[in-house]
């Protein structure tokens, strides 16, 4: 852990003036009160009022003393003598040379309650804030600074040394993050323990450890690519991780440590500190079948859509290429149909004409041929869905046995539907007439079949 972290610009910018104050800063920081005005009416001379109020003004922005009081803004001097009456400002060279100013500095601390940095027992509250923010975050060492910054300067602590308080959120870190490593390396048993340290190591005729295995995601859209990402579940689950309970422990932090598993080099892993080795490998097999879960479903989710796409692309295609038979059909059926749609026809003699003009082998024909080439309406090309099947059951199996499901009660049907594929999967003969149809919408139904055994 850095114990210097800061950048030089970081550290040239603390504990004094970075620029002039906003107005809206002035007029919250540099207004002075009833209060203020009471504590400077006792000073006889203008520049000990003048340079009195700066130093307490200074103290409540920056929430520290500066070594020369008199460093500030030109805003700042011109705001406070404004409200004091002051119109020479050159007299703070004389408040910057005495020696009442360091009385000032007592002065101002008791009657506002301003604490020095190592006064007890604010410096223990410090520090115990301090370690439950690095504890339950895992924000950047330059984070914490500024959120330490800013407690002090609320709970009116005068700002310690740029490299004390370095140290001391370098400290409070180290110190979380060793409680941490012992803490988690103790929840494993001695097995789980042995069983985590084989994520390290290459198995015989191997030439990958099985954390580079594990690590890795699907890089391909397709049925071995998701069955392999369903193994990735499986192997994870065997380290039976999943069930420990980590809730008393931040899951920003269990999250952090995982990344670290998922990206750092496995020879650097072999050379971490035991408990350090173990909370890491932890961390990794605990969050991350999260992970692959959502993996193994985003690439079953691209599948499906695929099959999808494709299917409704072949139908398009097998429409373009009926079109003309469909249209020749259309005209035939079209000519009939003027044809008794002509009131002035005498019914008696209706069908002959029609086949007069029509012959009716014709007229079959067409009928048969619209029949088979149009679709309803709300057709989505399922009739391309069985092409396939095969791809499917690629995967299905192992997608069937891999992975459980919940629903909310909305979505109840469609979990229950879920439910009867997993049960009939590797059956050879089952009754599809126990399969539920709540699921199943309209559009689908007339390509559900009607017979009780499959």
């Amino acid at each position: 852990m850095p114990v210097e972290f800061l950048t030089p610009e970081q550290r040239s910018r603390y504990g004094c003036y970075v620029g002039e104050p906003s107005p809206e800063q002035l007029a919250f920081y540099f207004h002075l009160d009833d209060r203020d005005r009471r504590l400077l009416e006792p000073r006889r001379h203008a520049h000990t009022r003048l340079g009195f109020a700066l130093q307490l003004c200074t103290v409540r922005f920056l929430g520290t003393f500066l070594s020369d009081p008199t460093d500030v803004p030109h805003n700042v001097v011109v705001t406070l003598a404004s409200q004091l009456n002051i119109a020479d400002w050159t007299i703070l060279s004389r408040y910057r040379e005495g020696e009442m100013r360091y009385d000032h500095v007592h002065e101002i601390m008791a009657e506002y309650g301003y604490q020095d940095f190592a006064s007890q027992p604010e410096h223990f509250r410090f520090l115990r804030w301090l370690y439950t923010c690095a504890w339950w975050s895992e924000e950047r060492l330059t984070v914490l600074f500024d959120l330490a910054m800013a407690h002090l300067i609320d709970r009116k602590v005068l700002l310690p040394g740029v490299s004390v308080l370095e140290r001391a959120i370098s400290s409070v870190r180290e110190h979380v993050s060793r409680r941490l490593w012992q803490v988690l390396a103790a929840i494993p048993t001695a097995p789980q323990r042995a069983l985590l340290e084989t994520l390290l190591e290459v198995p015989p005729g191997e030439r990958q450890t099985p954390l580079d295995r594990l690590r890795r995601g699907p890089t391909r859209v397709s049925g071995p690519a998701l069955v392999s990402a369903l193994h990735r579940i499986e192997a994870i689950r065997l380290f039976e991780m999943e069930h420990l309970d980590l809730s008393f422990v931040p899951r920003g932090r269990l999250k952090a440590l995982a990344r670290h598993a998922t990206t750092a080099l496995v020879q650097h892993l072999r050379h971490l500190a035991a408990d350090r080795r173990i909370a890491t490998l932890l961390a990794f097999t605990s969050t991350y079948l999260a992970v692959v879960h959502d993996d193994a479903l985003d690439l079953f989710d691209v599948l499906m859509r695929t099959a999808f796409s494709a299917a409704t692309r072949e139908g398009q295609q097998e429409r373009l290429r009926t079109i003309h038979d469909l249209d020749a059909a259309a005209q035939t059926l079209a000519q009939a149909c003027q044809i008794v749609l002509d009131e002035t026809q005498d019914p008696v003699t209706l069908l002959e004409r029609i086949y007069t003009r029509v012959p009716a082998e014709h007229l079959r024909a067409a009928v048969t041929t619209v029949g088979e080439l149009t679709r309803p309406p709300d057709d989505t090309y399922t009739q391309e869905l069985p092409g396939r099947y095969l791809m499917m059951r690629r995967f299905l199996p192992t997608f069937w046995r891999t992975l459980e499901f919940e629903s909310t009660p909305g979505g109840r049907p469609t979990l229950q539907a879920v439910q009867f594929l997993q049960w009939i999967e590797g059956r050879s003969r089952t009754l599809m007439q126990r399969a539920p149809r709540a699921v199943i919408p309209r559009s689908w139904q007339r390509h559900v079949s009607d017979r009780d055994e499959v």
